[in-house]
């Protein structure tokens, strides 16, 4: 795909982008903004295929993928900031674990992934974000409709909470 093989780029949206869209629903309830930001980030991942550096520094297209997913679909919210409130997270009204949740609990296992399981749900969604998906405060804030403040301080209660789980 570095080398423009549209053949390739067909293949990893194939590929990926039912998984996007499942985990951008879960921050987004509005398919207007999970459809832009699903179209920014592949036109954002075709034009900057050639700079991903991947496994060379332990990273992976699909982390690549999301972290460009992730950003774009906060440049979204502050964008419709201006104009109206931001729409709320579609993971406010999931009543079943959703498809990222058995992921997350098959990826993070052990005595971590039950600490985390274990935390109350507002406390996880700031961890999950700002550590697995690498988003900063602001960023996370603007995803989850939440004040910065709010969000270092459930950060640092979800920290403390697994730290204690795990002692």
């Amino acid at each position: 795909m570095a080398k423009g093989d549209r053949a390739a780029f067909d293949e990893l949206y194939r590929r990926t982008s039912p998984w996007l869209a499942v985990r951008l629903r879960r921050r987004c309830a509005d398919e207007q903004i999970v459809a832009e930001v699903m179209q920014e980030t592949y036109l954002a991942v075709w034009r900057a295929a050639g700079a991903f550096a991947g496994s060379a520094v332990g990273g992976t297209a699909v982390g690549w993928l999301w972290t460009i997913a992730a950003r774009r679909l906060v440049d979204a919210f502050r964008r419709r900031a201006h104009h109206a409130e931001p729409p709320a997270a579609a993971a406010e009204r999931a009543v079943v674990p959703a498809a990222e949740e058995e992921a997350l609990a098959a990826t993070v296992g052990g005595d971590v992934g039950d600490a985390l399981r274990r935390l109350a749900p507002e406390l996880r969604q700031v961890l999950q974000a700002m550590v697995l998906d690498g988003l900063t405060v602001r960023e996370t804030a603007v995803l989850l409709r939440l004040p910065e403040g709010t969000v270092k301080t459930r950060a640092r209660r979800a920290r403390i909470a697994m730290r204690e789980e795990l002692a």
